[in-house]
């Protein structure tokens, strides 16, 4: 069999993992074919890729990124009205066709996820591997990425804590996730913030203002807010972070400085945590190459593997509930939601 593989969206760590993962036991175990499309769906509308060995496979465990490239391309985004231009569906097809592959490897995020799908209702074999730092793909208890991501912004919210101390002010970091609020949660949690905000749970600036100068009455100089870039923010002009940081300024009078650690979130070698992850992905969707599972997206269920079809995964979001334990046992330890 001859598998084609490649990465979509946003990069992260332990994409190379994965990849690794996957080619590696196609080779060794299966004695199949791998290669490597350039720059995700984007390889395959031009037909650009490479024949992937175990000697390109050595090495890049520990690799941050993606060494196929990767690209935001969707190419079921209609064609404009009334072009002539072969669509880029069909060209995909007809690449995957004149290339002799029996399977397309997917490894993404939801965008990524959802376009597999729809692949594989034109026809072509297609596995999905979950990635993305926000852990919002359906169907999997996590994501890889995620992880290191979390160890990367618990460590950032580590080194404010001095500087608040030292300067007895509020200091607020805004963290990545989209819609979903799980990186700052976890991180948040770990990093010891006093206040958490989410976009599932709806934030009131008035009780985020009490509770900051509840702590500061009780001789707490200084307090830790932790904020989703997907939390709302009025003012399409400025961050997130940096309208919270006014507003809690003019409401409470404390002063508050605001960090947005961006992209530092997504780079950099990924943990050993989701070095295992996404190697037991791979390993597991070469394993469903070889039994002809095609359609379906690697999953983790109580930290066993399992295959889930895209069609159930396709177009929906994991996020966070608003009585997740995760947020109760927080709000009994005193944190707030700002509500």
């Amino acid at each position: 069999m001859k598998i084609g593989i490649l990465t979509a969206g946003g990069d992260c760590p332990g994409i190379n993992a994965a990849i690794r993962g996957v080619g590696k036991t196609a080779i060794v175990k299966y004695g199949m074919k791998l290669v490597g499309i350039s720059d995700g769906f984007t390889g395959m509308i031009h037909k650009e890729y490479i024949e992937l060995t175990e000697k390109n496979l050595s090495g890049i465990l520990t690799l941050g990124g993606t060494i196929l490239g990767t690209s935001r391309e969707k190419p079921f985004k209609s064609s404009a009205k009334g072009s002539k231009e072969i669509s880029k569906p069909v060209l995909i097809k007809e690449h995957y066709e004149q290339m002799g592959l029996d399977c397309l490897v997917c490894i993404g995020g939801n965008g990524t996820i959802k376009t597999a799908n729809l692949l594989s209702q034109e026809g072509l074999n297609v596995v999905g591997i979950p990635k993305t730092i926000d852990n919002d793909v359906w169907g999997t208890d996590i994501t890889f990425g995620f992880d290191s991501a979390v160890n990367i912004a618990t460590e950032a919210i580590d080194r404010l804590h001095s500087t608040a101390n030292s300067h007895k002010r509020i200091m607020l970091i805004e963290l990545m996730g989209h819609n979903a609020g799980w990186l700052a949660l976890y991180s948040g949690i770990a990093g010891g913030g006093d206040v958490i905000l989410i976009p599932e749970i709806p934030y009131k600036e008035g009780k985020i203002a009490e509770y900051l100068l509840h702590r500061a009455e009780e001789n707490k100089p200084y307090s830790i807010v932790v904020v989703a870039e997907g939390v709302e923010n009025p003012d399409k002009e400025k961050s997130v972070a940096q309208f919270l940081s006014g507003r809690i300024t003019d409401l409470t009078g404390l002063e508050t400085r605001e960090t947005v650690l961006g992209y530092i979130q997504r780079g950099g070698t990924p943990s050993p945590m989701d070095r295992v992850l996404a190697t037991r992905y791979g390993t597991a969707a070469a394993d469903m190459i070889a039994d002809r599972d095609f359609g379906k997206m690697v999953a983790l269920k109580n930290d066993e593997i399992v295959a889930i079809p895209l069609a159930e995964v396709a177009g929906k979001l994991k996020l966070v509930e608003p009585d997740n334990p995760l947020v109760i046992q927080a709000r009994n330890m005193g944190t707030s939601f700002g509500v």
